[in-house]
């Protein structure tokens, strides 16, 4: 008697196409007729792949490390979830690069009403990571201008609050070296994992990375004149004892028009892979409070938080 042939597998299209034939998940998949060179198409195998019925109701698992596209936006994969890691920082374990554009908002060009600030979070890939938007009233943002207080909201893909920024009150004179500027990072909302502090200097933009414990884990050095005209400004980002390098923030250059008529800027951000990713966070709100000191127009569009054009 011949033996007995079991059932086929659902999917496939013959006995000989077992289950353990398949690609395993979370391997890379390729369309139809399109492979690599060297490798062989579905029907050098001896068998030939049909198209499985998904029952209703059943939704096919994501590939992993795939992009995530969300309302035409492209968004850097979600990574595993880590221990000891706030919930949401896990994408900053994967980079040691960010790039942070403000968008552009078309009321504010036009009829010079100051508006929420709002920034794209991206990856060198040109993935979003993150999007943030201020969260400041209308009285607050028309009369206080670059100086003003605020609040800054960072989502991820799924539209979780992973960090806030807090920018109290303080007066922005470098005269007045009792009440320098400060930021406050949250991640998650509500718990602070470090500061930016301002650092009194006549002539130079100086701040302190701090850890939720106060304690000084990095140090930042602007150039002496801020001034922006068809170059980038950077922002080094060195070590306590100031002896080394460990980063950057730059303001990049955006050109002429744009730079003249928008107060919309463009940054990047380095700092090392290992970097501790609470740290991580802390330098996305020292970019922040950068932009507001120095890049931020004031009323009259020709001087910004305290530094001439």
């Amino acid at each position: 008697l011949p033996a007995h042939q079991p059932a086929p597998a659902p999917g496939f299209s013959d006995a000989n196409s077992a289950p353990g034939n398949q690609v395993p998940y979370g391997y890379p998949q390729h369309p139809p007729g399109t492979y690599p060179a060297g490798v062989a198409g579905p029907g050098s195998y001896g068998f030939q792949v049909q198209p499985m019925g998904i029952p209703p109701g059943l939704a096919v698992p994501p590939i992993q490390n795939q992009p995530i596209v969300k309302e035409g936006t492209i968004w850097m994969p979600s990574p595993p979830l880590l221990p000891n890691c706030p919930p949401g920082l896990e994408y900053l374990t994967q980079i040691d690069q960010l790039l942070i554009h403000q968008q552009i908002e078309l009321l504010e060009i036009l009829t010079g009403f100051e508006t929420n600030n709002k920034y794209e979070i991206k990856n060198t890939l040109g993935q979003r990571v993150y999007f943030a938007a201020e969260d400041t009233d209308c009285c607050t943002r028309n009369f206080c201008g670059p100086s003003r207080p605020f609040t800054i909201r960072i989502v991820d893909n799924l539209g979780h609050e992973v960090i806030t920024l807090q920018r109290p009150l303080r007066c922005s004179s470098c005269c007045c070296p009792c009440c320098l500027q400060e930021v406050e990072v949250q991640a998650p909302p509500g718990t602070p994992v470090g500061y930016v502090v301002q650092n009194w200097h006549p002539c130079l933009p100086k701040f302190t990375i701090q850890d939720e414990k106060r304690m000084s884990i990095l140090k930042i050095a602007g150039p002496c004149v801020v001034c922006s005209c068809c170059e980038d400004i950077n922002f080094e980002v060195k070590s306590v004892d100031e002896t080394s390098a460990v980063g950057r923030i730059s303001k990049q250059w955006t050109g002429l028009l744009k730079e003249t008529f928008t107060d919309t800027d463009n940054f990047g951000i380095t700092f090392p892979m290992d970097l501790d990713v609470k740290m991580k966070a802390v330098m996305i709100g020292a970019c922040f409070l950068i932009d507001f000191m120095f890049f931020e127009h004031t009323g009259n569009k020709q001087q910004r938080a305290g530094v001439w054009q």
